[in-house]
């Protein structure tokens, strides 16, 4: 078992056309797929990712329209870490945010902001070496393009207890028990945990619901399920989630883990070149198309044109 670095993110925002203008706008990413939580047809899911779609880029969101804002605290993901190519990539953002009327705090090799709903980022140099994923935008240039995930910040009350999980399901410590790095043979990521915030985490708008690891099948799922039960997590059975199958479970620290599938993808149901022009529902819910359609807000895609 061999997993890939991070396959997608997702997290809470309560407008679903503020978070499109912001991550298709703002931040030049494609949007790659329209549909809906597949546990709660009401909402929006949507997906944000470079050009491809790819696994290592993928960022999601599920809409709950007027969520309060969420606070993370222990046992969640607080800030996303995305790679950029240059120092001269950050000079770019750091001016492109503030123009867009956010705070950034540039710190040697690394520019930190929060999105408009509070989720926190941090773009940092990529050194990896690994294939940028880099969305077209005619506003970013691709030189200066985010470049897939490097890795998520969670807080966490003694992580030294996700230790034996995290080693069974192939991370790799660093100097401590603060800090892994989970690497496969094309891609990696980093998860590193902080103490948390004193008060009580609260999920809502701007926090992460879950991280994603990329596994290749689901052959590697069920390694993962037997390593995760030989650790002491309780691994759900592998679900269809119609662009990759994958399991859930919840680590020591208390984080959401998934573990997705990279063998299926965004083109099940549509074609490359429309990707995240129209809402897809999964079988289940066609039926129910045109009830579905008249509790969601209808969106306006930058790349569509419409």
């Amino acid at each position: 078992m061999a997993l890939e670095g991070i396959h997608h993110i997702t997290a809470v925002t309560g407008d679903a056309q503020a978070n499109v203008d912001f991550y298709a706008g703002v931040m030049g990413l494609r949007m790659v797929k329209q549909t809906v939580n597949f546990d709660d047809p009401s909402a929006y899911h949507l997906y944000f990712a470079d050009e491809a779609g790819s696994p290592g880029a993928a960022l999601t969101f599920f809409e709950y329209p007027g969520a309060p804002p969420g606070l993370p605290g222990a046992g969640m993901v607080h800030t996303i870490v995305w790679r950029v190519a240059s120092a001269e990539a950050l000079d770019f953002w750091k001016a492109r945010l503030r123009d867009a009327e956010m705070s950034v705090l540039h710190e040697g090799d690394v520019l930190s902001f929060c999105d408009p709903e509070g989720l926190a980022y941090q773009l940092v140099v990529d050194a990896s070496g690994e294939a940028p994923l880099i969305a077209e935008s005619s506003e970013v240039p691709s030189e200066f393009a985010l470049r897939g995930f490097a890795g998520v910040r969670a807080y966490a009350q003694q992580p030294a207890a996700s230790g034996e999980l995290l080693t069974a399901l192939g991370f790799a410590a660093g100097d401590d028990d603060r800090s892994w790095l989970l690497a496969g043979s094309e891609r990696s990521a980093t998860l590193s945990y902080d103490d948390p915030p004193l008060d009580n985490a609260r999920p809502g708008a701007g926090t992460v619901h879950h991280v994603a690891w990329s596994a290749a099948d689901d052959a590697e799922l069920d390694a993962c399920i037997a390593e995760a039960n030989g650790a002491g997590a309780q691994p759900t059975g592998i679900i269809d989630r119609q662009y990759f199958h994958s399991i859930y479970f919840r680590e020591p620290s208390g984080v959401l883990f998934e573990v997705a599938t990279r063998d299926i993808g965004f083109t099940a149901d549509e074609p490359l070149d429309q990707l995240g022009f129209s809402l897809q529902l999964p079988e289940q819910y066609e039926q129910h198309r045109a009830q579905i359609e008249l509790n969601l807000t209808p969106l306006i895609n930058p790349r569509a044109g419409s």
